[in-house]
Formats: structure tokens, sequence, C-alpha cells
């Protein structure tokens, strides 16, 4: 296990709390470790998670004298019915105190983030420590009191910090010890605004922000339409990825954290507050088919906009609000979670080339328009011009959808993701769905004939009874698993069965799928992600796992695979991007998008008896 000068909560203790805006991570001792504002991708106030406690952080707990914080049954938690309320409670040799945090949905309101001390017996010593510091944890921000409150500003950002608790200023933190007793609630309220405004924000009533926050939350879970098996997991997952929605423009970051390592000790470690194409058709089917059809239109009105301009410029990810640069760099005072560094914020991936975007475009908006989402001459002028960028280019080596760092090559799922534009556009044509003229249409067919015919004859090692990851490699990769579900291939041809087996076979650790093959240890052999170290199994593979054992008929292995997966997510229910065997521990960012959105489709398939053989489009035979 890597060693780091501090003891870190692991990643699975954190849980989220946010706004639709921005998000919080708490640890299970009290601790707000991770907190930007007043955007998912705007500069840490708290960024404990990724150094120490003086890079900022917010605890509020029992004092040292009532025990041990984190003992085994000390401690319990949850989320407040359906909702993204956090109660923590701790029971102590004085009494049982319980901790509610939260934030507030903000629509025009100010950001703020919401604590309540609740004595439940006894009476229970409490403490306060924070830390407030800007610029992911290097600005130690001017304090001072203004009218009853604390504010503290650098630069363009302030916060302001309003309790009945006098908070004392010390050692460049301020703190508090107080005593809750039985029925007692004590109201922590810091809020967010721009530095040049003298004004405090609006004050927020705390108990009445926790009502409006739970009606909020409970309102919009009752549209939830899946009622089955898995209806805790599924609607747990549905809260997440509303919690990751940026609400001003429909945007759905990939998670609301940067650098939590994918190899713990590693430099894999990447900065996930932004928006993925990669996510567009699962997003949009799983919240249609759960009846979330308002974010659905929403997300699919902000894809509309990211991807608007010349067909060649499109990109693999944006910003929150559509922004284009994302441009890469260190935090070099931040030592990294469990030493992981570099902490990155930005990612250069944005600049890579990666063809299965084209394909996840033009598939979502064929499913929206299915669904009955706007389509007009705008959206069909969009497909038609990234057709004929694609046809022009379809042939060339990209970096494909794992953003290798290793150098572009002829990914299999790239070009699998290039006939799925072609033919999603012909089959909008077909149905009646968009008018096209019948010489191109002609052209479309024979690209895409072209582009199967190819990925047959190259992708596939017919000695080894697969698909492999690129043209000429001995490599699997769990990307290509995807072939059945756009319909490239019928699950009932031998050749995607015996792909299905040999990935399960050669790519599983512990039970769990990895991305792709990687060297052995102590090999000699170049990684195709050009980067040192390995990772965990990839949560969203193994859910795609899932997805194909119940296609080709092996429901029990998939129901079992599924469980498995379950037994995986946190004590509320989160999971994180990876989650590695060797320490049997979650890695990488959380929570992730990329991995409660294959959860929700994967559990409305399992309960879906009737055999569908593809979830978008109509498999054919080659």
């Amino acid at each position: 296990m890597p060693q780091a000068s501090r003891i870190y909560p692991p990643i699975e203790d954190y849980a989220l709390i946010g706004d639709m805006q921005s998000a919080a991570m708490v640890s299970r001792d009290g601790a707000i470790d991770w907190l930007c504002l007043p955007r998912f991708d705007s500069d840490a106030v708290f960024a404990a998670m990724l150094g120490d406690r003086f890079n900022g952080q917010w605890r509020l707990n029992p004092t040292a004298e009532e025990g041990p914080r984190s003992r085994a049954g000390q401690v319990e938690r949850h989320y407040q019915k359906d909702t993204l309320i956090l109660q923590t409670e701790w029971k102590t040799a004085g009494g049982t105190v319980r901790v509610i945090d939260f934030m507030p949905p903000r629509s025009d309101s100010t950001p703020a983030l919401v604590r309540i001390v609740e004595g439940v017996s006894g009476a229970v010593e409490m403490e306060c420590v924070l830390r407030m510091r800007f610029g992911y944890g290097r600005i130690v921000p001017w304090v001072r009191r203004v009218d009853q409150a604390i504010w503290a500003a650098a630069g363009p950002d302030s916060v302001w910090i309003r309790t009945p608790v006098k908070l004392v200023g010390h050692g460049l933190a301020h703190r508090a010890s107080f005593v809750v007793r039985a029925g007692e609630r004590v109201p922590f309220v810091l809020a967010w605004a721009p530095s040049q405004y003298d004004d405090p924000p609006p004050s927020i009533d705390a108990d009445e922000a926790l009502s409006q926050t739970s009606e909020f939350w409970i309102d919009w879970v009752s549209r939830c339409t899946y009622h089955g098996k898995y209806r805790d997991a599924v609607v747990r997952s549905l809260i997440t990825i509303k919690a990751l929605t940026y609400e001003p423009t429909g945007g759905i970051v990939a998670a609301p954290t940067t650098s939590l390592p994918e190899d713990l000790g590693g430099v894999r470690n990447w900065d996930y507050r932004y928006c993925w194409l990669r996510d567009a058709t699962i997003v949009l089917e799983a919240l249609l088919r759960t009846g979330y059809s308002d974010e659905a239109a929403a997300w699919r009105r902000w894809l509309g906009r990211a991807v608007a301009g010349t067909a060649e410029d499109v990109q693999i990810m944006y910003g929150v609000a559509g922004e284009r640069r994302l441009t890469e760099w260190t935090v070099d005072w931040l030592s990294g979670y469990e030493g992981s560094a570099p902490v990155r914020v930005g990612n250069d991936a944005v600049c890579q080339v990666q063809f299965d975007v084209y394909g996840e475009i033009v598939d979502t908006i064929m499913l929206g328009r299915q669904a009955g989402l706007s389509f007009d001459r705008h959206s069909a002028s969009l497909i038609d011009k990234l057709l004929a960028y694609l046809e022009q280019h379809w042939t060339e080596p990209d970096e494909g959808i794992w953003e290798v760092r290793g150098g572009p090559r002829d990914f299999v799922h790239s070009k699998v993701m290039a006939w799925v534009a072609f033919d999603r556009r012909i089959k909008m044509a077909e149905t009646g769905l968009s008018f096209t003229h019948e010489p191109t249409l002609k052209r479309w067919r024979k690209v895409r004939d072209a582009i199967h015919a190819q990925v047959c004859e190259k992708g596939y090692d017919a000695s080894r009874g697969t698909f492999t990851q690129y043209y000429g490699s001995s490599s699997v990769d769990a990307a290509v698993l995807m072939m059945t579900e756009v319909g490239f291939l019928p699950p009932t041809d031998a050749r995607m069965v015996s792909t299905i087996h040999t990935i399960r076979r050669e790519l599983t650790r512990d039970g769990l799928l990895l991305r792709y093959s990687q060297p052995e240890p102590g090999s000699d052999a170049h990684p195709v992600d050009g980067l040192p170290g390995g990772e965990g199994a990839f949560l969203a593979c193994s859910f795609w796992m899932v997805n194909a054992l119940h296609m080709i008929g092996e429901e029990d292995e998939a129901a079992a695979l599924f469980e498995r997966l379950l037994a995986l997510r946190s004590d509320l229910g989160l999971l994180s991007e990876e989650y590695d065997p060797r320490y049997h521990r979650q890695v990488g960012n959380s929570p992730q998008a990329f991995s409660h959105v294959p959860l929700i489709l994967a559990a409305l398939n399992l309960e879906d008896h009737q055999r569908q053989t593809s979830r978008r489009g109509t498999p054919r035979a080659s």
C-alpha cells in the first residue's frame, strides 16, 4: 500500500452533497475536505482531500475527549430519505449528536453550504475548526468580522460564515468549542459571494433551507418511473447524476473531483469536473427510461450548443457551460491524495482526436428524436456536417475512448462508433425522422458498409476468437463489448459470444473488469496508454459485462455480477470510477457518473423480460 504522511480517509468514506452547480465532499469524521465555489470547476475553498488540513478544511465533530471518532460503531451516517441531505451521528460517552450537512438548490440565490448540529440525547461537547483557503489551498484569505458574520476574502472570492457560536481566530484557522444538549440545534451557514461586493449575501435560515431542500429532492425523486427490485440503487444513482448536473446549462460533469488517483501513489490523476461526450447517449437513455424527460432535454440542448461550430473542431469534452479551453496544469503545492502526484487542474485530453464522439453525438440526437425531443433544421445540419467530416477521416487512427497518451491507433471501438454515426443518420432518413436525398443516402450506406467490413476483417483475431483493442493488436478492450449494444453485430453472432467470453477471461480481476490489457508487472512491454503503473477495475466496464452476459442469455451470471457490483458501493450507495482489487478499495474520481449511469441501465435491462438484441440499433451480420 502506498504511504503518505497524512492518514487519508478511504475514497468511499466521502459523502457527496451539492446544489447542482457545485459540490462538497464530507468525510465520515465530519470534515469537509473538498469544496469548489461557485462552480464545479472553480478553485477549491477546501482542498484537504488532495493535501492536508492546512490546504483548507471545515471540521465539525465531537471533541477528542468524547472518544475516538472513527471507532467502529461510534459513527453512523445516511442520506435523509431520498435526498442529498447527509446525516452523520456520533454516539459518545456523554450522549448522541447529529450533524446535518446539505447545500440548498441554488436557482438565483447565494451559493451556500449549511451544517446543523442537533442534540439527540445527553450533552456532547463539539469542536469546529474552519480553515478557509482559496486557490486550491494556497491562498490564506483576509478575514474580519462584519455584522455578526465572519468575512473571508482573497482575489475575486469571498465567503461569509454565520453562526450563533463564537468562532475565534487562531493559527490561521477559526475555532470553537460548544456543548449541544438533547433537542438543541446549532446552525452554521457558509455562503460564497464575489469579493468586490461589500454587502453580505442574504441571510439564510438553516431550518427553512433544510425543509425546502428536503421537499425539492423528495419531489424530484417522485417523478421516477422505475419501481423495481433495484429501486434503491437506481434512485441513489439518479440523485447522484442530478447532483452532477450544472443546472444553468444542463451539462453533466463526470465527477465533482480532480486527481483522485486511479493508481494509489501513482501519476494517473485527472481532472473530471467537465462534461464528456462519451457519456452522451447512455445518460440520455438512462434519464428517458426513468421518466426524467426534462433533464434529458436539457442535456440534449447542452450537447447541441457545446458542439456547435465546424465539424473538425468537435472536442471530446467541454466545460459545464460549453467552454472549450480546459488547459491542464499541475497544482505543485498539493501533495496529492495518499501522495498521488501530480494534482492536475484542466485536462489535456481535450486536445485529443476521438472519432467515437461523432457516433455518440448522432446516436444521442436520434434517441432524443425518437423520444420526442426537439429536432430542427439546425440539428439536421449539424449531423450532416459531422458526417461529411467523418466520411473523410474515419480511416485515420485516433486516441480512442480511454484517452490514451501513448499515441493514436486504429481502435476498434472508435471505428464501430464511426459506423454508428452513419447507421443512425441513415435510419433517421429511412424511418421518416429526417429527409435526405437518395444520392446522399446511397453514399452513406457505402461508407457504413465499408467501416463494417474493415472492422470485421482487421479488428477480429480469428486465431483467438476475439475482437481486439486496435487493428493488429493481441490485446483486448472492454469497450468492444459495446459492439452488440449499439447494433453492430447481434448477440447471437459467434464472434461476439466468443469475444465476450475472452474479455471476461482475460480482463477479469477479482471478478471485475479492467478496461484493457495491461503489461504484467516487471514486463518490458510498453502500455498502450503510455503511462507507468497500473489501475483498478473500471466499474463501467463491469456493468457493460452485465449487459453483455444478459444479451447472450447468460442471465444468472449477469445477475450475479450485478449483485457483486452493488456490494462495492459505499455505505451511502456511491461509486467512484474504479475499484482496486489489490487493496479492496474504490479509486479514481468520485462519485463517478460513468459508473452510476451504467448501473441504472444494467438494473433496467436485468428486469426487462423482453429479449432485445440492441438498445439503439438493428444488429446486422457480416
